[in-house]
């Protein structure tokens, strides 16, 4: 199949690809049949897109942000979930718990591809357009819980993007969670060496040191979780454990945050 993706848009490839071949081992840490189906219809060598720490990473985002994912699902059933850069993730049906509501976001592009593997159904709508227009806002179903996740996305924002999004999510939402993915600034500098994004026309153009930062892009938002990578990747391969002990090099790994928000103003 032919695919025209935009530079960043074409990283979606690399979290597919990872979940595709790391369903294919015999003890494989995550499950990804989907994954695995598209890579395979769309005739892609993985080759580029699956290196050692972006498989590790991936595998073990995946597994956090699934977990985070569901313990929210736990105490809100009926939330709604907004997938941010959905790409051609399969959160729903990795989470789903027969009661919410899921909306995967994205780019024409991507969604154009995303369509081509997924459908829309009663809990399920694909919305393609920018997540720093507000009109995708407007097409989410209102008075529920809303859990937002941004996995793999805000590191190819610029700050300046980050705080409209916030915006945008704030005056649209009365009551929500974000659960995103947060890189240090030191990583953000490393497109040209980042062993998998260096092979696309992608460049990172934001990071942060700690989730503080984003609590001071919008007031109102507080921090109550965020957990680095390595809690997950040094569990399972001597590589993984190196890396979490290493003075400066520990900390550079990318994070999961999990932030909170809720007032008295009613969503537009």
């Amino acid at each position: 199949m032919m695919m025209n993706l935009g530079d960043v848009q074409e990283t979606m490839l690399i979290p597919l690809a990872v979940k595709a071949n790391e369903t294919l081992r015999p003890n494989a840490r995550i499950h990804d049949d989907k994954a695995l189906h598209i890579i395979k219809s769309l005739g892609i060598d993985t080759s580029k897109y699956d290196k050692f720490m972006s498989h590790e990473g991936v595998v073990a985002r995946t597994i956090m942000f699934d977990k985070e994912v569901k313990s929210y699902l736990d105490q809100y059933p009926y939330a709604v979930c907004i997938n941010l850069g959905c790409g051609l993730d399969d959160r729903f049906s990795r989470v789903d718990n027969g009661k919410l509501l899921w909306y995967d976001l994205d780019l024409p592009d991507s969604i154009q591809v995303r369509s081509r593997f997924f459908e829309d159904n009663k809990r399920v709508t694909m919305i393609a357009g920018s997540v720093l227009e507000p009109g995708w806002a407007g097409q989410v179903e209102k008075g529920r819980k809303a859990i937002i996740i941004a996995e793999g996305l805000l590191m190819y924002f610029k700050q300046e993007d980050v705080k409209k999004l916030l915006s945008i999510i704030t005056e649209h939402f009365l009551d929500f969670v974000i659960i995103a993915e947060l890189m240090h600034p030191f990583a953000a500098k490393g497109s040209k060496h980042h062993d998998t994004v260096k092979n696309t026309k992608a460049t990172f153009k934001w990071g942060t040191k700690t989730g503080h930062e984003l609590e001071k892009l919008c007031p109102g938002l507080k921090l109550v979780k965020e957990d680095s990578f390595n809690v997950v990747m040094k569990t399972f391969t001597f590589r993984g454990r190196l890396f979490s002990l290493i003075p400066g090099v520990k900390d550079c790994n990318d994070r999961l945050a999990v932030f909170e928000w809720g007032n008295s103003r009613q969503p537009l």
